[in-house]
């Protein structure tokens, strides 16, 4: 399924729909990914689901757009505020609460939480220091959280 990327009309279209339609797609180099919405027939670009972007890739559209949304603007500034990790194989966003800076993805990859780098053969790749004592210590009386 595909959504139009025009807040307007966000109509639900299938692959089928959008890719069968010879009519609906352009010829010519420039516009390869060019798509026409069935309902709203706006111009989107059918590799990033962005609205139409004209003599530009869809690589230099996202340089120059990072974000789709405001929303994702916001969730990327408190990421940074809270100091949270992004998988760069599956884009998950991950916080560390306790435990070490081995980090295994939900993904199945795995990565150091403190500078990004892979691990390969559940070894670091980076001089990162493994842990810190603040996020391992536990005290009996405590429960198991952190001092």
């Amino acid at each position: 399924k595909v959504y139009c990327p025009y807040p307007r009309c966000s109509a639900l279209m299938s692959k089928i729909e959008v890719l069968g339609n010879a009519a609906n797609a352009f010829a010519g180099p420039q516009q390869v990914g060019a798509r026409k919405c069935t309902k709203c027939h706006g111009l989107f670009c059918l590799n990033c689901k962005v609205p139409w972007h004209s003599n530009m890739t869809c690589y230099d559209y996202k340089k120059l757009n990072p974000y789709q949304c405001a929303e994702d603007a916001k969730l990327k500034s408190l990421a940074t505020r809270k100091s949270w990790r992004q998988c760069v194989k599956c884009n998950h966003m991950v916080e560390l609460a306790e435990g070490c800076y081995h980090i295994y993805c939900r993904c199945g990859y795995q990565f150091c939480y403190t500078c990004g780098a892979e691990w390969k053969n559940k070894k670091a790749t980076c001089r990162c220091p493994i842990w810190d004592e603040r996020n391992i210590i536990h005290n009996e009386h405590n429960q198991g959280r952190p001092y």
